[in-house]
């Protein structure tokens, strides 16, 4: 018997972690700071998966795999970089029973490793763009670690890209931000904010960060998912170059980008209830879940019927699951189904057979208002339209929680609250002195600067000095 999830407005962490463990998407595994990803929880990741690498290759990309093991010689190339991320390297020193005689880094990201291999790769002007992306999983040393948002190690995608000018590399940097978003916002039912992170706040090594950035269900902000444009940084810390028209040596302009299991976590706290999960149809790993109902046995045959006619009919163009498990009653059924996040369920007993329809439930509406009756007859339309539904309704409620709880404060007491209460849109000079007074005073940080600026100038909501843009300000996972 499963225990009672606790109330999101109780304890919004507790309720996460529950959610996850009961709806059997991730465990604690035996290594501290590591998940153990079920497969309904994997079946999700797949489907993000698929959304994303069918934007990859409608824009030109590549899937290619570099090694796990990054030797240590590589990862100092770049100052920056090993700056960043010294504190999370995994380093292994021994391999077969004796010393190495140079350490390797346990992946943590992949830019030093791609740098090595494009430099050999590349020699000519018509050996570009070079548009790769891999599949891999990385592993950073974290201290404070949370199912799917934080782990040691986790999986994701990373794209490396390299250019023979800054507007291609620029270009594609950008457009690579907007397949990020064209997938939160179209398949996860996820509104997000584009924009440019602070000097601070960027990548280790990058010349400019970008960043999707998404509002949870506890009104805190969410990375998720990020494209970084490199210059020349890493071009010339591996001697990336190639020979132009002209046969002049140039180096290259490179990008990196990247998603992660993260998103399974934005999925799970932006959409889900205290009845469980809800899914987005279109990443949802089942689609429409059938119960069938009878008492007695001739009522389970006539039912059964019926229900192989619907698959018939729904297998096609649904991820369809029938639970006509016996040592469960309807009820448990539809509690479970609830908490699995199932977009649709689909009710039949023997009176429904006898009046030719069935009872559609929509997850995302609990109780008789996500209810309605369904001629068999008509059951692929009704359940491809009422999918359709779910999904533009769920985009639709997210969106307007961001929206009303997103604010503009006039002064900075106003400031204090809103980054209290979700994201504050609001002036900033760009100094990294009023960042940090933000970040003491209500651990709030600059989520990033929109793309889409308002005209005209302001005064910097922390020193009021003035200030070009407006910046997205909140409390962060």
């Amino acid at each position: 018997m499963r225990e009672k999830i606790t109330p999101r407005s109780q304890d919004y962490s507790k309720w996460y972690t529950e959610v996850i463990r009961q709806a059997e998407l991730a465990d604690y595994a035996p290594v501290r700071g590591c998940m153990v990803i079920r497969p309904y929880g994997y079946a999700l990741w797949e489907h993000v998966k698929e959304g994303l690498d069918r934007r990859f290759k409608e824009t030109g990309h590549e899937n290619a795999y570099f090694p796990l093991f990054v030797p240590m010689s590589l990862i100092e190339k770049e100052a920056q970089h090993v700056e960043g991320f010294a504190p999370e390297l995994a380093v292994v020193t021994h391999g077969g029973g004796k010393e190495l005689e140079e350490p390797l880094v346990v992946r943590p990201t992949s830019e030093t490793v791609v740098g090595y291999m494009y430099s050999q790769w590349i020699q000519s002007y018509r050996d570009l763009p070079v548009l790769i992306n891999q599949w891999a999983n990385v592993v950073r040393w974290e201290l404070r670690t949370r199912l799917f948002l934080r782990t040691m190690e986790f999986l994701w995608q990373e794209g490396h890209t390299a250019h023979a000018t800054a507007e291609e590399a620029q270009e594609e940097t950008l457009r690579m931000l907007e397949v990020y978003a064209d997938f939160t916002i179209n398949d996860a039912a996820i509104p997000v904010l584009q924009g440019r992170k602070s000097e601070s706040e960027k990548f280790p090594g990058a010349e400019t960060s970008y960043s999707i950035e998404a509002m949870m269900g506890d009104r805190r902000a969410l990375q998720s998912g990020t494209s970084h444009y490199f210059g020349q940084k890493f071009a010339k810390a591996f001697d990336i170059q190639y020979q132009d028209e002209n046969g002049k040596l140039q180096y290259c302009w490179t990008t990196s980008w990247g998603m992660s299991t993260r998103m399974i976590g934005a999925i799970i706290m932006v959409h889900g209830d205290d009845q469980g999960l809800v899914l987005p149809p279109r990443l949802a790993p089942i689609q429409v879940v059938v119960v069938p109902i009878w008492k007695k046995e001739e009522e389970r045959t006539v039912v059964l019927e019926a229900v192989e006619t619907m698959k018939a009919a729904l297998g096609a163009c649904v991820r369809l699951k029938v639970d006509d498990r016996d040592e469960y009653s309807p009820g448990w059924k539809f509690n479970d189904w609830e908490l699995r996040g199932v977009p649709l369920r689909i009710e039949i007993g023997p009176r429904d057979v006898a009046k030719e329809q069935v009872v559609l439930a929509r997850r995302d509406q609990p109780g008789r208002a996500g209810k309605s009756f369904v001629p068999l007859a008509g059951i692929t339309d009704a359940v491809t339209d009422a999918l359709a539904q779910v999904q533009n309704d769920m985009l639709k409620r997210a969106t307007e929680f961001r929206d009303a709880n997103t604010h503009e404060p006039a002064d900075y007491d106003s400031f204090r609250d809103a980054v209290a209460q979700g994201f504050a849109r609001a002036w900033w000079c760009g100094d990294v002195t009023c960042e940090d007074k933000v970040k003491e005073d209500t651990q709030a940080t600059t989520r990033c600067i929109p793309l889409d600026q308002l005209e005209g100038n302001g005064q910097c909501i922390v020193c009021g000095n003035p200030a070009s843009e407006m910046t997205i300000f909140g409390r962060s996972y």
